[in-house]
């Protein structure tokens, strides 16, 4: 259990900032952003969570994501194998890899099939959900960049965050009236190159 007496520690002065395992890093470093991205989805899925009241299946699945979000950090935080650790590292599972599929297919299944693609708001919560989705999305490019530079990240983490962003679109789509209250895009609707403007 992690046990937090003092807030500020000045380690991180000289622009570097510590994972699980002690190891220093710069602050810019591919892995702290990251895990840095995946905290930050995580409070944009705070205010979404916020928005959702009233909406008991949204505020309880994106409080569970917040929870799993938080394994995840940890994940991207815990460079190497677990070779001679006295207890194992916490890493993101393809148990919740299949329950994001899962809870995919249970809220999509009522949804109307989109004829284009959809513009971010319609309402607060659909609009917060966005959000978290391309934060969601930025997440998943470090994640890929920091395995490409560092062989051994646990590929499962990539499966959830690319799983993540799928689901947050669809349940943007629930807090939009069950895409009733959807924002289609519409190509050249302002005179864009293939409009009459």
């Amino acid at each position: 259990m992690v046990k937090l007496n003092k807030i500020y520690t000045r380690t991180g002065d000289d622009g570097t900032t510590g994972l699980v395992h002690g190891q220093r890093r710069r602050k810019y470093d591919v892995r702290i952003r990251a895990f840095g991205a995946v905290d930050e989805a995580n409070a944009a899925l705070g205010l979404a969570r916020l928005a959702a009241k009233g909406m008991t299946k949204i505020e309880t699945t994106v409080q569970r994501l917040q929870n799993d979000l938080f394994d995840l950090g940890a994940d991207l935080a815990t460079p190497g194998p677990d070779n001679g650790r006295k207890t194992a590292t916490l890493r993101t599972t393809q148990t919740q890899v299949d329950w994001l599929e899962q809870t995919i297919d249970q809220f999509n299944e009522k949804l109307p099939a989109l004829e284009s693609f959809t513009l971010p708001g319609g309402t607060a919560l659909g609009a917060h959900l966005h959000m978290a989705r391309t934060i969601v999305r930025r997440a998943e490019r470090d994640a890929v960049e920091l395995a490409t530079r560092e062989p051994g990240i646990n590929p499962v983490a990539l499966r959830y965050l690319n799983r993540l962003s799928d689901l947050l679109f669809v349940l943007s789509r629930v807090a939009n009236d069950d895409g009733r209250k959807d924002v289609l895009w519409i190509p050249g609707r302002d005179g864009g190159a293939n409009g009459s403007g």
